[in-house]
């Protein structure tokens, strides 16, 4: 199963990228990439990988040519991106940074990084260019389902969300080493903005979840309480 990236930026230049949701991690891979991909360059303080058994952070060496495609060019310049799921074709015309931004997110969500393996539900039904709303939403409805098979199971559930707030306080911090991993080396600023837009997104998951929700409740509960 693979989701297609095609970002048409005129002129006859178009750049593909082609991700496997269920790509195998190698940590013995990483020849010829460069030094900012590797694990101890920048690393997560969070991070519970071994610097001895992977010489490279797994997200990093999945998105670098990303990074190298695009690291000059403005955030502000306009593309078209098109991208196809196996069930459905998206496109829009949007700046870099948005697009970009989309991209990213489903790379590291099917890489190799632990952290980042919780998002991967989301990436499997993914929705490119999600706005904060829709994030939020959809992050609350996979942590709630795998609660009630928890429960299910019989676990228990984490009905009041501390569980969800706390996976996305872990994100945090390695946005924030990764923010400086890819600053190291990015002459444009789409990369940055891209990533930053990212990070604003999942920030609001950790700092200020129960405003984010207020703001979707008229939408799921209706104009008067428990309206379907």
């Amino acid at each position: 199963m693979a989701i297609e990236y095609r970002f048409n930026l005129g002129d006859d230049i178009e750049l593909l990228y082609s991700i496997e949701l269920d790509r195998e991690y190698d940590p013995t891979q990483g020849e010829g990439a460069p030094a900012w991909t590797r694990l101890t360059h920048n690393q997560c303080s969070n991070c519970p990988l071994n610097k001895d058994e992977h010489k490279h952070c797994p997200a990093a060496l999945d998105l670098y040519p990303v990074i190298e495609d695009f690291k000059g060019l403005p955030a502000f310049k306009k593309s078209t991106v098109k991208v196809t799921t196996p069930e459905r074709e998206y496109i829009k015309l949007v700046g870099l940074e948005e697009g970009l931004r989309a991209l990213m997110g489903v790379i590291m969500a099917t890489s190799g990084c632990p952290h980042m393996a919780i998002l991967k539900p989301m990436a499997v039904q993914h929705l490119p260019f999600a706005n904060n709303q829709e994030f939020v939403l959809r992050a609350v409805s996979v942590y709630l389902t795998r609660q009630y098979f928890n429960m299910r199971d019989g676990s228990l559930p984490d009905w009041e969300l501390k569980g969800l707030v706390k996976v996305f306080q872990q994100l945090q911090l390695v946005n924030q080493a990764f923010w400086h991993r890819i600053h190291d080396v990015c002459a444009g600023d789409s990369n940055l903005k891209a990533f930053l837009n990212f990070f604003s997104m999942a920030s609001s998951v950790s700092y200020s979840l129960e405003t984010q929700l207020q703001k979707v409740r008229p939408m799921i509960m209706g104009k008067e309480e428990g309206e379907l």
